[in-house]
């Protein structure tokens, strides 16, 4: 049996996972404020400390911290979500297989996938995880995004391409795979954070919205969109 580690009185104020800690004690950390995160990764830190207050008050996850960046709050909220969207492709894999989902498809249109030396369609499952792959290694790619605290302005660009990508992923839970959707989404309100961020920030035009505020669907339509970058 692990013997549980105490932490350090001195260390009160460092966020630690100790060998041995029981469950409910694990991110149990007082609430602190940005300002008192001595931390290189302490807006991380503090995004995921908001979301574990209330994860479904998005206004308050989404509103801007007065000391943050535009650019880096955006940044690191689209960390966060690759990070929870992991979460869902866990929960689709028996339903979405190959077999189920030979293609990536939301609401008529049909998204091929630009991980291949070619575009081209793909199982609905592999798209999924191409994306949450190209997205993070994007999001951690050092050329790109050198810096937690800064973002430079060529890589802004790289924000509405993510974000128009992943809205996929819940696109195709919600119009192929609703019960699924509905359950990660009572428990997580992940898309409802992440549409109110694309929409703070207009990273997804009005028109690629296609998840309707209401339980019904849209109507189908015959397109096709390529995974662009």
């Amino acid at each position: 049996m692990t013997d549980t580690i105490q932490p350090n009185p001195n260390e009160t104020r460092l966020r630690r996972l100790y060998p041995g800690a029981r469950l409910e004690t694990v991110f149990a950390w007082p609430n602190e404020t940005l300002d008192d995160l001595d931390s290189s990764f302490a807006v991380q830190e503090y995004l995921q400390q908001l979301i574990r207050q209330d994860r479904n008050n998005v206004e308050r996850l989404i509103e801007l911290p007065e000391s943050v960046d535009r650019e880096v709050w955006q940044y690191e909220h689209l960390r966060q979500v690759c990070l929870e969207l992991s979460l869902l492709v866990v929960a689709l894999e028996n339903e979405c297989t190959k077999e189920n989902c030979p293609e990536m498809k939301a609401d008529g249109w049909l998204y091929l996938c630009a991980a291949h030396p070619s575009t081209q369609s793909c199982p609905a499952i592999d798209y999924i995880i191409h994306t949450l792959d190209g997205a993070a290694m994007l999001l951690n790619n050092s050329k790109y995004f050198p810096s937690r605290i800064s973002i430079p302005q060529p890589s802004l660009k790289h924000f509405q391409s993510i974000a128009r990508r992943l809205y996929r992923v819940f696109a195709h839970a919600y119009f192929h795979h609703r019960e699924i959707y509905q359950t990660f989404e009572n428990e997580t309100s992940l898309y409802a954070r992440f549409l109110l961020l694309s929409q703070t920030y207009e990273l997804i035009p009005p028109s690629l919205v296609t998840i309707p505020e209401s339980s019904s669907s849209s109507e189908d339509n015959s397109q096709t969109q390529e995974n662009s970058p």
